[in-house]
């Protein structure tokens, strides 16, 4: 259909010029919009997610607000996903078909032979004598020697696999929703040493508030290294709350 009078003569604007503001935008920057809104699209379809109807509008138009729109409204229909994970997830699933899922993602094989060392290294030290209710009552100040590196083994292990437990259930998860990113193999190796370092912290300070002598056993310490390591990130979240109260009440804010 014929354009109106008023359209003709308004200047053209297309999806690698803004007249508004007289800025031009890159090419390959709106080539990448348009590819974010289209694997967007084709993920809310496959997934069964209600997709706004504005953005039939804004998609066929060749201005760049529009497409902006576009891609800003599928944004908040896949959430928590984004972009960068469902074109990270899509190009796991295209690579090799003849390769398992393990094998195409080296964090998740990663993670679980760490687990197998964890449960490895649990087993060992969980068969030696010298780990034992009485040993673990001790804590470090007490033990020494090779009891004390018997003890801490056993703890680190079984922190060790709390952390690898959240982590696997959380990448399993991530897979399926779609909000795996490339990044987070290097935030997953950080919560591995944040859950060994909590699960034996926590154990063992809480040990040392216990009046009663005989009060943890084995069991107990066991719990609390498995907690520690499963909740690591919790844990550091609430010594940083914690922290940011301190700061507030010795360190002031500057009058406005």
């Amino acid at each position: 259909m014929q354009q109106t009078s008023i359209h003709q003569t308004t200047p053209k604007r297309d999806a690698a010029h803004n007249t508004d503001t007289g800025s031009s935008i890159s090419a390959t920057v709106v080539k990448e919009l348009t590819e974010d809104i289209n694997h967007m699209l084709s993920f809310a379809i496959y997934n069964g997610i209600i997709i706004n109807t504005e953005i039939n509008t804004l998609i066929q138009s060749t201005a760049i607000d529009d497409l902006i729109n576009a891609h800003n409204l599928l944004c908040k229909n896949i959430a928590p996903a984004t972009p960068k994970s469902i074109q990270y997830t899509q190009k796991i699933y295209k690579s090799d078909s003849s390769r398992s899922l393990v094998s195409k993602l080296p964090l998740i094989r990663n993670l679980i032979i760490l687990a197998l060392v964890f449960l490895t290294a649990f087993i060992i030290t969980g068969l030696s004598p010298e780990v034992n209710n009485d040993s673990l009552d001790k804590g470090i100040m007490e033990n020494n020697g090779i009891n004390l590196l018997l003890n801490l083994g056993f703890l680190t292990s079984i922190s060790g696999l709390g952390v690898l437990f959240y982590l696997l259930k959380n990448v399993s998860s991530a897979i399926k929703n779609g909000t795996l990113a490339p990044e987070d193999s290097i935030y997953y190796t950080a919560l591995i040493v944040l859950g060994v370092i909590a699960g034996i912290i926590f154990s063992e300070i809480i040990s040392f508030y216990k009046t009663e002598p005989g009060g943890f056993n084995l069991f107990s310490k066991s719990v609390l290294a498995l907690i520690g390591g499963f909740s690591s990130d919790a844990i550091f979240s609430i010594l940083q709350g914690i922290i940011e109260r301190i700061k507030i009440v010795f360190i002031p804010s500057n009058p406005s």
